[in-house]
């Protein structure tokens, strides 16, 4: 390795060069014992050259270790088994980096525990209230409805519930986007089915897709798949999908498909809604972005996409997991989003 360096090269031909010149001065002047003094000479001091610039990029290569160990989390490097010189001073100052760096971390760790643990009792707080008060609604429409009460009232009074519903929806959703942000979601690495994450993602909408009157058609590609959490994948298709439904109306379908190639898994969600405005799809994924797009299934008063929040959801647990998502337009008219999971190996 210490012959392949172009710098270690140029220094012993600059040398050999001098020691040349010289050898050859000497004997011109002095004769050939002492050109060959100078020959020996200067062969000698090449070694030595030699051997203690072997040992320095030897150190040198040691030491680059070091770093890179540190680079890739080890906690137990050490810099100051150096001896004295430039780079034990260099070490030196490794060290106390080094040192920094991991006070940094653990101190940036405690805070990421502890940012999860109080979003974790401000969603146990906040659920607690809404439970009851959804509890009350319910009960309260139902027996205004057994003591024929007026129609308007209870109108009201489902509006309130599909309100609360969206409410609880919303503080479920944004403590999921702090715990990504905070780092304190762990994926795992699985195998993950195509069939069984369509199914999966669907279950929960099945009763919204009939009260909307929008049919949901899958394909999926028998034994397709990828490596990755079958939960948080889930989570992120079943909020595409909302999305889709959302914005299609009544008599629409929305249609979903899986396949596996030799590089990725492919998901593709398509609906026969209205599509996206072209200067809403390069923010459709931002969070709390609202377009021009609106209305719905049921109409855009509940609509609890609304806010931004769902599909943003969605493209922090695909790009969690090292898949991209995107969204485009149909060239029939509608929305498509496709998310791929790529492999690691072709």
């Amino acid at each position: 390795m210490l012959l392949r360096n172009r710098e270690v090269w140029r220094t012993v031909v600059a040398f050999v060069a001098v020691g040349a010149v010289g050898t050859a001065a000497a004997w011109g002047v002095a004769g050939r014992a002492a050109g060959a003094c100078v020959a020996a000479t200067s062969a000698a001091l090449l070694l030595v050259l030699v051997v203690a610039t072997r040992a320095r990029y030897r150190a040198i290569a040691r030491l680059a270790a070091q770093v890179d160990d540190v680079l890739h989390g080890a906690r137990d490097v050490s810099f100051e088994r150096m001896r004295e010189g430039e780079l034990a001073i260099l070490a030196s100052e490794l060290d106390k980096m080094r040192g920094r760096l991991t006070l940094a971390n653990e101190e940036l760790a405690h805070e990421r525990n502890a940012l999860a643990d109080a979003l974790a009792d401000i969603s146990h707080q906040l659920k607690t209230p809404l439970t009851s008060l959804a509890l009350m609604t319910s009960l309260a429409r139902r027996e205004l409805a057994a003591e024929g009460g007026h129609e308007g009232e209870l109108a009201r009074l489902r509006t309130m519930e599909r309100l609360e519903d969206r409410i609880e929806w919303l503080v479920s959703s944004l403590l999921k986007l702090a715990r990504i942000d905070a780092g304190v979601v762990r994926l795992t690495r699985g195998h993950v089915d195509g069939g069984q994450l369509v199914a999966r993602a669907a279950e929960p909408l099945a009763v919204a897709f009939d009260l909307a009157d929008v049919r949901l058609v899958r394909s999926v590609e028998p034994g397709s798949g990828f490596r990755g959490d079958m939960a948080w994948t889930a989570e992120a298709l079943e909020n595409v999908l909302k999305n889709c439904l959302e914005h299609t109306p009544a008599g629409g379908e929305v249609r979903v498909s899986c396949a596996e190639d030799a590089l990725a898994f492919r998901l593709r969600v398509e609906d026969t809604g209205p599509g996206i405005a072209e200067k809403d799809l390069p923010h459709v994924f931002e969070r709390f972005y609202r377009g021009e797009q609106g209305g719905g299934a049921e109409g855009s008063e509940v609509d609890p996409t609304g806010v931004g929040i769902g599909l943003a959801l969605a493209r922090s647990l695909v790009t969690a997991q090292g898949g991209s998502i995107r969204a485009a337009n149909r060239p029939g008219g509608g929305a498509v989003f496709d998310i791929v999971f790529f492999k690691a190996t072709v």
